[in-house]
């Protein structure tokens, strides 16, 4: 016990000593070596110990105060470029300087998105450490820029080891091995994965493709592995059922801008009669925000609609018996009352067109409208899966990609604005 203490204890010594000499001047003519020896020697840390590291570059990392203030005076002064360009200068963190000497080394990319995937972890029970977070966050933003991203199709024939890591990160339905994956490589349908220069052999999002006659309102056909396979002269629509992405240490970096469009794009040229792009998607976060009593987060909707809002609520009354609760009685979609159907088709839209722009909405919803999508149909009894039913009482919604009208709808929902359909603002 005493000896493994002694070991551990050494190699925190060594990756701190190794972490100051790459930040040296000798580290910069060295910087290769010196950041593979970090690497190393951050490698033999265990879970605690790399916590406590990350607590270490957030207390010894951090831009001078002293420095900060005098620069910020100099440029409230004199607000010239030199005095900027010091400013930014001073004022950014010699962490983000070690980030840059790591991601030099050989598989230095890859260690900063495993220390990133461990931190977020400890994140929310180590607040202190948001700092790092956020210059980690930035570096990576930069580093994975939707424009290094490379676009290659996924089939049968993809080497054992990718198709392996699309079984293993499938997030939003589950692959139920081989045969299933199979089902979802056959000619009525379409992977697209994403890869980076730095990581050609590791996925970092992978798209899911159904060519169908129509939009489905329903996940189930589309996920069956004994589902009928489609004809090609049946192609009219593309829907994009699942996409996950494969890296968790790089949650949040904004890789995905355009990402549906690139890829509908390519299955234009490879089938020129498709006319509709659509998703069909899940709605997490639907029953949580409903259960959790959050509201709407704004007082600027119109009356009829915070009206409306609080009857769906009062109808449902999730107060008196909880979501939970109303699933272990055995509620279902199929069987519900006609008011609690309106109630939770209402609650949606709203949820939807009002609540998901905000801080805190619906993550699904934000990278589809933000990639230019509109709002176009919520589908009732659309997943009757457990999940399904637990996270948004089985609501599933189709965002509808107009390849003419993606950066006009892009820009009009970073500007708050959510595009939605007629049959979506009835609902309400």
């Amino acid at each position: 016990m005493i000896l493994d203490k002694i070991i551990k204890a050494r190699h925190m010594t060594k990756t701190v000593s190794a972490t100051k000499k790459l930040l040296s001047e000798r580290g910069e003519s060295n910087g290769a070596s010196m950041a593979s020896d970090v690497i190393e020697n951050y490698k033999t840390l265990d879970d605690d110990q790399k916590n406590q590291y990350f607590h270490y570059l957030a207390e010894k990392f951090n831009p001078s105060p002293t420095d900060v203030l005098n620069a910020a005076q100099m440029y409230a002064e004199a607000p010239n470029a030199d005095n900027l360009v010091w400013l930014m200068k001073v004022a950014e963190a010699p962490r983000q300087e070690l980030l840059r000497r790591l991601n030099r080394a050989p598989g230095g990319t890859s260690m900063i998105i495993d220390m990133r995937r461990q931190l977020l972890k400890a994140l929310h029970k180590k607040p202190e450490l948001k700092a790092v977070d956020a210059d980690m966050q930035h570096l990576l933003n930069s580093w994975f820029n939707p424009g290094f991203l490379k676009m290659h199709q996924v089939d049968w024939k993809s080497p054992a080891d990718i198709l392996e890591k699309i079984i293993h990160h499938e997030a939003v339905h589950e692959i139920d091995g081989w045969d299933d994956l199979r089902r979802r490589l056959q000619p009525d349908r379409r992977c697209f994965a994403f890869f980076h220069p730095q990581l050609s052999e590791e996925p970092l999002i992978f798209v899911e493709v159904a060519l169908l006659p129509d939009i489905p309102a329903s996940i189930t056909p589309l996920v069956d592995k004994k589902s009928a396979s489609v004809e090609p002269h049946q192609f009219k629509c593309a829907i994009f059922y699942s996409i996950s992405n494969c890296q968790p240490g790089l949650r949040g970096v904004s890789m995905g801008n355009f990402l549906i469009k690139r890829v509908a794009e390519s299955l234009k040229k490879e089938f020129p009669t498709l006319k509709t792009f659509s998703t069909l998607s899940p709605i997490p976060g639907f029953i949580e925000w409903l259960s959790s009593g959050v509201g709407l987060g704004s007082a600027d909707l119109k009356p009829a609609i915070i009206e409306k809002y609080q009857q769906s609520l009062n109808i449902l009354d999730l107060k008196k018996i909880s979501w939970s609760e109303r699933i272990q009685a055995g509620w279902h979609p199929d069987t519900c009352s006609p008011k609690e159907r309106e109630a939770l088709e209402s609650l949606c839209a709203i949820y939807l067109m009002h609540y998901s722009p905000k801080r805190g909405g619906n993550s699904v919803a934000k990278f589809h409208l933000g990639n230019g999508a509109k709002l176009h149909r919520i589908n009732w009894a659309g997943d009757l899966s457990k999940k399904g039913i637990k996270q948004s009482a089985g609501l599933m919604v189709n965002y509808l990609y107009d390849l003419e009208k993606v950066e006009d709808n892009h820009e009009r929902f970073v500007n708050g604005e959510v595009i939605f359909s007629r049959a979506v603002s009835q609902l309400i």
